[in-house]
């Protein structure tokens, strides 16, 4: 891969999705506008190449455009249909990346080749309007839909492993906080439920007063791990 292809397939990768407000539309436009010049850019520099190398260096091409306009769209419009289109059209470009790379082999391991890519696609697809890719993104930080064949694998594998860290530090937050508002004596009454999702937690159920409400808000925001509390506890 060319250097300036690396550099763009980088940037778009990296982009944050949670330092800008929604529905931006001047910073939407530019984004997007960014997008297209560095695609042009790095569809002028494959022109050095020939054959099935030019093609694929086309391909990447499109597939970084697509993907930084997926981000512009998570960063600045933020909604659902939108993030939804936008990340089929990333599949999309993949599916059409991988065909090209499929182009260089033959017989069965082609064929192979390309059912593996159509069954990517199709899982990319059902994932993007299930919003699952965009809420492990968030959660997570991993970017993986720029990627194709190992190293996507490699990299959502890695994203798997930091789901399953969060949901296990979760269960070992809430069980943190139930012990310590047992623990807690100025708190009568262990009619409270509390949930934890990436270390935010929420206080639900019933307590005898304004003060032990407020007491178990306290309780549970000194325990460690936790990145914020929702008072959701109503006055018996």
């Amino acid at each position: 891969m060319n250097k300036l292809l690396f550099l763009i397939l980088a940037g778009a990768a990296s982009a944050s999705f949670a330092a800008t407000p929604a529905h931006d539309t001047v910073a939407y436009k530019a984004a997007t506008d960014k997008a297209a010049n560095d695609y042009k850019s790095a569809k002028a520099a494959c022109d050095a190449q020939t054959g099935n190398a030019k093609d694929i260096c086309q391909e990447q091409a499109k597939v970084a455009r697509a993907t930084a306009e997926a981000n512009a769209t998570m960063q600045y419009k933020n909604d659902k249909k939108s993030i939804e289109k936008a990340r089929i059209d990333v599949a999309d470009a993949q599916y059409d990346l991988a065909k090209e790379k499929c182009d260089a082999l033959d017989g069965n391991a082609k064929d192979s080749c390309l059912s593996t890519a159509k069954s990517q696609k199709v899982a990319a697809v059902n994932a993007a309007k299930a919003g699952k890719d965009a809420a492990d993104v968030a959660q997570t930080g991993i970017d993986c839909s720029a990627m194709t064949g190992t190293d996507k694998a490699s990299c959502e594998a890695r994203s798997k492993t930091e789901l399953a860290k969060d949901a296990v530090a979760d269960t070992v937050i809430t069980t943190k906080v139930k012990t310590e508002l047992m623990a807690e004596p100025a708190l009568k009454s262990l009619d409270v439920k509390v949930e934890t999702n990436n270390g935010a937690v929420v206080l639900s159920g019933f307590v005898p007063s304004q003060a032990e409400a407020d007491k178990a808000v306290d309780v549970a925001r000194n325990v460690k791990g936790v990145t914020d509390v929702k008072n959701s506890l109503r006055i018996k």
